[in-house]
């Protein structure tokens, strides 16, 4: 792969809020590429500060699905403020996504100031019907030397999560990012569920699969180079 077959690759690599073929399983040699990516990232101090748990068997799946969360006022308020309401506004603010990627009782003005309170709901059929589920885990307390609050260690698992994803992206398997998965009550279910030790601590799930229909064309915006470097001076 040269240069700009890799860049083509990261502009093409995207977040697949869609429900996966649940007949269409992921082969061993694929997950273990990307298993293995997960490996190489670069890390703080060569720390490798995450365990990965594969969930790939459906009766744990199922149980897993019926679980609920609560979407917070605190996620409504700030995410509100991320919306573009309009392709056109989108493409001014080249930041952010459209609003209609989201459920229309997220985009009242309710859920605009925090004041809206969403009902728990069960995670349902996007976790169900995956046949791949990864929960990314870490131990808190394996902090990167002098890195306050291990901004280098959560950094860390950043480049983990980007190698993943470009060996998901190159073999065509479709990722989406369930970051539910970090807040509790739910991250302590799922890990009296699994059976995870309590020292360490779910930081995200991710779904892994093939989209069981074409994926509608998303509008897709990031700034320009020049919006965001500086040379030499700010």
């Amino acid at each position: 792969m040269n240069e700009q077959e890799l860049l083509q690759l990261m502009k093409e690599r995207k977040s697949s809020r869609m429900l996966f073929d649940e007949n269409r399983p992921i082969g061993a040699a694929v997950l273990q590429n990307i298993l293995e990516a997960a490996t190489w990232a670069p890390t703080a101090h060569n720390m490798q500060n995450f365990e990965i748990v594969v969930i790939d068997d459906k009766s744990v799946l199922t149980k897993l699905s019926e679980l609920e969360s609560a979407v917070s006022p605190v996620f409504l308020q700030e995410n509100y403020r991320q919306l573009s309401f309009t392709e056109d506004e989108l493409k001014k603010k080249k930041t952010g996504v459209l609003a209609t990627q989201f459920p229309a009782s997220w985009l009242t003005p309710e859920a605009q100031h925090g004041n809206l309170n969403q009902p728990a709901s069960k995670l349902g059929e996007q976790v169900r019907r995956g046949p791949v589920l990864l929960l990314v885990l870490y131990d808190p307390n394996r902090r990167a030397p002098a890195s306050e609050n291990d901004f280098l260690g959560v950094m860390s698992l950043g480049f983990m999560m980007e190698n993943l994803w470009l060996m998901a992206a190159v073999q065509g398997v479709s990722l989406h990012i369930l970051s539910v998965f970090g807040n509790e009550p739910l991250s302590g279910e799922v890990k009296k569920m699994l059976n995870i030790p309590p020292k360490l601590q779910i930081a995200l799930g991710v779904r892994l699969g093939y989209l069981s229909e074409n994926d509608a064309h998303q509008l897709r915006v990031r700034r320009e180079v020049n919006d965001f470097v500086r040379f030499n001076r700010y």
